[in-house]
């Protein structure tokens, strides 16, 4: 079964920069088209950016475009969120999940229209004003 493990997460203050990465074990990762979620409290989890499976093609919601870029190392089975310019709004727990895998979701609509099967435990991220 997929296994997802999100590290990175942490105190920063506004302005400041952070990545963080997310591994993917116990399937091919190349197979899976992955994305990145958050949820600060008391608000609903939001899809925050995606990549397909191959890289090829990223998806990023409009409150995060321009400052947070999604990547990915197939070498290294992990995929990244850089996330430059952080605000105060921008605290919450970040999640990545990934779908079911197959090769499937490619294009920009289908990563925004994807299920996502597996989810990784979280980390937080604090932006002090």
């Amino acid at each position: 079964q997929v296994r997802l493990v999100e590290s990175g997460g942490g105190l920063v203050q506004a302005g400041d920069s952070l990545t963080l990465s997310c591994v993917l074990s116990g399937r091919t990762f190349s197979d899976y088209a992955i994305g990145w979620f958050r949820q600060a409290p008391g608000k609903e989890r939001e899809f925050v950016a995606g990549i397909s499976w191959n890289g090829a093609n990223t998806y990023s919601d409009f409150s995060v475009e321009g400052r947070f870029t999604i990547s990915r190392d197939d070498a290294k089975n992990t995929v990244y969120l850089r996330m430059n310019n952080l605000k105060p709004e921008d605290t919450a727990v970040y999640y990545c999940a990934a779908d079911n895998g197959g090769r499937v979701n490619y294009y920009v609509d289908s990563i925004r229209g994807a299920s996502w099967a597996s989810w990784g435990q979280g980390a937080q991220v604090t932006v002090s004003s």
